[in-house]
């Protein structure tokens, strides 16, 4: 580890600040979708789609992002990523008609990727094993606070100033994150541009799927969002239209679940110092199981007190920091000189699959609570089996590759 880095509290929480990049840009903008929709003249499904366009988008540019942060160093990446995301936030609050405002989403996803890769390539470039492990919690922490204040504030503003006010607040953000970036992180990576890019990408890719215990957890990653970015995406309409809370309310109850990771991250940041990562993932997922057990219970009775079933999601989300951070250590661990492109691997591939849990949730909405929990269900029994697969990939002891490849 580098402990001088590791000391400076203004460089963790920048990590932690572009960490949650991607969940502030869709939590904050959540309460906005019902005025949105009725003042762009579209429809529920389709406005809802500005999650899904913005998760398609991180998709996109998180490969990019990785292979050129290890061919030219993570920060000149940063600088770029973030100023297409200010950018693209800029037109977004802008924006006259929902396709105008789906393209501009897209393109702020692609941006906004090289904030989610990077910063854990910067981890993997100054820490490995546990050291990693209690860094990543760290940022998992701060991270956290963005789904339990962002839809209060977001409805606030939407209430105070209009559906546009969140997004505006987006776009301020992207601007005040490339100061904090200039501010606060030094270059973590020393550039190695090993021949044509696309030649590096493929020995990357095939020095990724060498490793089983990577492949183990790339498998653990990319699955809960499926569940949890369906229920975000119809979370509004589940609470509004179903169960007739207010759009004020909304945002509070949201912030319940908000709440559920933020107390999972504390947790788990305890409990790494104790445990290895995979006992850690098999109770994560434990968690996750019961959950979608009675989620799947509530879908196939089609109607149930909106306390047992939000009770059950926020669950979910208590689990998802203890499995994500500590799976994201058993994939990267064994991968320190190709941490840009393993990271983006885990990421594209994450990203791909929430946004088509987001997309398939929005446009699997019809009023109805079996639709609106049934993908969260799923992904939790999924995970399950996933797990139960673990002798396949990793059946003797954990590898933590000792190297760590940062500058003083």
């Amino acid at each position: 580890m580098n402990p001088t880095l590791v000391a400076r509290r203004s460089f963790i929480l920048t990590l932690g600040l572009l960490t949650a990049v991607a969940a502030l840009t869709i939590d904050l903008s959540l309460p906005a979708i019902p005025e949105m929709v009725r003042l762009l003249a579209t429809d529920l499904p389709k406005g809802q789609l500005i999650v899904g366009a913005f998760m398609l988008g991180m998709a996109c540019g998180q490969i990019p992002a990785g292979l050129f942060s290890d061919r030219a160093g993570r920060l000149p990446v940063l600088y770029a990523g973030m100023s297409l995301f200010a950018l693209a936030a800029t037109v977004a609050a802008l924006a006259q008609t929902i396709d105008v405002m789906l393209a501009a989403r897209f393109v702020q996803g692609m941006g906004g990727a090289s904030a989610v890769v990077l910063s854990r390539a910067i981890v993997r470039d100054i820490a490995s094993g546990k050291s990693a492990a209690k860094l990543m919690s760290l940022m998992t922490m701060i991270f956290t606070v963005a789904p339990v204040v962002a839809p209060s504030i977001g409805a606030l503003m939407v209430a105070q100033w209009g559906w546009r006010a969140p997004f505006i607040a987006i776009a301020v953000g992207g601007f005040l994150m490339l100061i904090g970036i200039r501010g606060n992180l030094v270059e973590t990576h020393t550039p190695n541009p090993e021949g044509h890019p696309l030649r590096q990408l493929q020995r990357s890719f095939a020095e990724f799927f060498r490793h089983r215990q990577s492949i183990f957890g790339l498998l653990l990653i990319v699955v809960p969002p499926a569940g949890f970015m369906s229920v975000i995406a119809v979370s509004a309409a589940l609470t509004v239209e179903i169960y007739g809370f207010s759009i004020q309310a909304y945002g509070l109850i949201f912030a319940c679940a908000g709440l559920s990771i933020l107390a999972g991250s504390l947790i788990n940041r305890f409990l790494v110092s104790h445990l290895d990562v995979l006992p850690l993932i098999r109770i994560g997922v434990s968690l996750m199981a019961v959950a979608s057990l009675q989620l799947l219970v509530a879908a196939w009775l089609d109607a149930a007190p909106f306390a047992w079933v939000w009770s059950c999601v926020c669950l979910f989300f208590f689990a998802v920091p203890v499995v994500l951070s500590n799976a994201m250590v058993l994939a990267l661990d064994p991968l320190p000189r190709i941490a840009g492109v393993a990271s983006s691997i885990i990421g594209t591939l994450q990203n791909v699959i929430g946004a088509s849990g987001a997309i398939l949730g929005a446009a699997a909405y019809d009023g109805t609570l079996r639709n609106s929990v049934l993908i969260m269900a799923g992904a939790g029994i999924v995970l399950l089996a996933i797990l139960l697969l673990q002798p396949l990939f990793c059946g003797g002891p954990i590898f933590h590759h000792p190297e760590v490849l940062s500058r003083e």
